[in-house]
């Protein structure tokens, strides 16, 4: 099953249980999900699916940060929510050992060794590890490689 087709079944069974809160999270992901369709004239598929739900997370986190910074823990639980919510269609986050395992696969596969092949590296890892691992640390790690 299709991601988009998991969340429209979901909004669904959210609608009939009346978990508003679940439903109009998903709602959100839906319309995000549509805006990028229309702009750029395409079919998302899960891939591209999994790059909106990242962003989405990433925005509430910001988000979180600046209530909590403001002093309005109110809207900051709502966010958290709307984070635990979009987290349930990511898949498993990698850990700090599997990443480090395909960073070293790609350096074998692209003969990446020195910092100017950073970006070299970056293309081939960001498409296998979307959804799977913050990319932020992926390229920390991988300016750690590349330098020792």
């Amino acid at each position: 099953m299709s991601l988009k087709q998991r969340l429209t079944d979901d909004m669904k069974t959210a609608m009939k249980a009346g978990e508003k809160e679940r439903l109009g999270t998903i709602r959100l992901i839906n319309a995000a999900i549509k805006q990028k369709e229309v702009d750029e004239r395409i079919h998302l598929d899960d891939a591209q699916v999994l790059a909106v739900l990242e962003k989405m997370v990433k925005q509430r986190k910001d988000s979180v940060t600046q209530y909590e910074a403001a002093g309005r823990e109110d809207l900051a639980v709502i966010e958290r929510a709307e984070i635990a919510v979009i987290e349930q269609y990511l898949p498993e986050k990698l850990g700090e050992a599997e990443i480090l395992a395909a960073i070293d696969a790609a350096m074998v596969e692209t003969g990446a060794s020195a910092p100017a092949d950073m970006g070299k590296l970056m293309g081939v890892l960001k498409p296998r590890l979307a959804g799977q691992a913050d990319m932020g640390l992926v390229s920390k790690l991988i300016k750690a490689r590349l330098a020792g």
